[in-house]
């Protein structure tokens, strides 16, 4: 005898309404425990929602385009000799030349145009993995899902020849591969790096390859501009290291980073466009100040979320980001937790540098980002000079949204705070 079991969105912390953007199974699949069976989007990552056990699937809840929650009903499986109906064969690629002249584009896993392409292209794990399994170059398929996404019918259709170019074919005198992720550039060279001495192949952690087609969206998509200043911090230098001292028996460790969240607070007030996001021809002017922060981790890049960062002290903010920062480093981050910033800061401080272009988190319009702070001669009058502790800025905003005036004044607002945090108080 058979049962017949529900499957449930397992926790996804505190998100819901998260949209459904892929359905990888349908009625009469055999799927096995940790196959994916859906995709869902959040605002910053992207979840492959495994099966608990293995089964065979007799009855699917949801369509592309739902939005669930944690507890919702995503299929049912049958966990014995349950009827269903017949399950339509995988599909298998296609020989070279069999079906068209989308076939040619099948290559070997392992290509170096294959692997262009799978740096760029916009696919959430499942159909990267599908995409290996066939060899298929997901640079050279046109995404027809949300916002181009490329899903598995794509690629199972180009895979047999029917599926859909993302650019015209090249002619037969073109090199092979012409274009890159859908953009008309030069083909990816093609290299034996072997040749020139030994190599080894590492590949991308799933976070890489989620920020990776992130951040190409956005640096292609957003006209970005980055104006460089430079902040004073002769005098909050000391006094971040007294409070260090002072609350040393807390275990709280304040770095310089939650003061200038709070000075991004202040000028994203004063400066509301900052603080906003483009929808279509509207911009939406957001009255609340959540701070995001790139904290750098084994597996890649990650920006949690600081939220209400205007009603929290400096202390709490400070314990809040190690938290974070942990969670981070342990690969537990929940998406909750790196959802919903309006403005986002990288710090190099830890570092090096002086000066540098931050990438845009979309759908965010700026972006601070600031280097490692150093002693430098200042002079009022070119004849007396005194060194000052200076913090190198660098503001990336959309100039679509901002003009380099306002941005010039963000900056400058900015580090008059952070010169005298007395500012906020007004």
């Amino acid at each position: 005898m058979s049962n017949a079991i529900d499957i449930k969105v397992p926790d996804i912390g505190d998100f819901s309404d998260v949209p459904v953007i892929e359905i990888f199974v349908k009625v009469g699949d055999t799927v096995k425990a940790e196959d994916p069976i859906v995709s869902l989007e959040s605002d910053k990552a992207t979840m492959d929602v495994p099966a608990p056990i293995s089964g065979v699937v007799t009855a699917i809840g949801i369509k592309i385009g739902d939005k669930v929650s944690e507890g919702s009903v995503i299929l049912s499986l049958a966990t014995g000799d349950v009827p269903v109906a017949a399950a339509a064969p995988s599909p298998q690629p296609s020989p070279a030349g069999g079906r068209g002249s989308e076939a040619a584009a099948v290559l070997p896993a392992g290509n170096a145009e294959v692997e262009a392409g799978f740096a760029l292209a916009y696919a959430g794990p499942a159909v990267r993995k599908l995409a290996r399994e066939l060899g298929v170059d997901l640079g050279k398929i046109k995404g027809t899902g949300d916002h181009g996404r490329i899903v598995r019918a794509d690629v199972e259709g180009f895979a047999k020849g029917g599926g859909t170019s993302a650019a015209p074919a090249a002619s037969k005198a073109a090199p092979a591969g012409g274009g890159v992720g859908g953009i008309d550039l030069l083909p990816w060279p093609k290299v034996d790096f072997a040749k020139f001495g030994p190599t080894e192949r590492k590949e991308l952690s799933r976070i890489k390859k989620i920020s990776a087609a992130n951040l190409h969206r956005n640096w292609v998509v957003i006209p970005h501009v980055t104006t460089h200043d430079e902040a004073d911090i002769t005098e909050l230098e000391p006094f971040r290291v007294q409070m260090n001292k002072e609350l040393e028996k807390s275990g709280v460790k304040i770095s310089m980073l939650p003061f200038m969240m709070k000075a991004a607070v202040a000028a994203l007030k004063k400066f509301p466009d900052f603080n906003a996001s483009l929808d279509g021809d509207a911009l939406v002017l957001k009255n609340y100040w959540h701070i995001g922060f790139a904290a750098d981790t084994p597996n890649g890049l990650m920006v949690p979320v600081i939220r209400d960062v205007d009603k929290k002290t400096v202390p709490e903010i400070a314990k809040e980001m190690g938290e974070l920062a942990k969670l981070a480093r342990d690969g537990k981050l929940k998406p909750d937790q790196m959802s919903g910033g309006t403005f986002t800061i990288s710090s190099l401080g830890g570092i090096g540098g002086i000066y540098f272009t931050p990438i845009i988190n979309a759908p965010e319009v700026a972006i601070m980002g600031v280097c490692k702070s150093y002693w430098k001669q200042h002079s009022s009058d070119g004849k007396t000079w005194t060194s000052r502790l200076t913090l190198p800025l660098s503001l990336s905003w959309d100039h679509r949204v901002i003009d380099g005036a306002a941005a010039a004044r963000f900056n400058v607002y900015f580090a008059n705070v952070l010169a005298d945090l007395r500012r906020v108080l007004f």
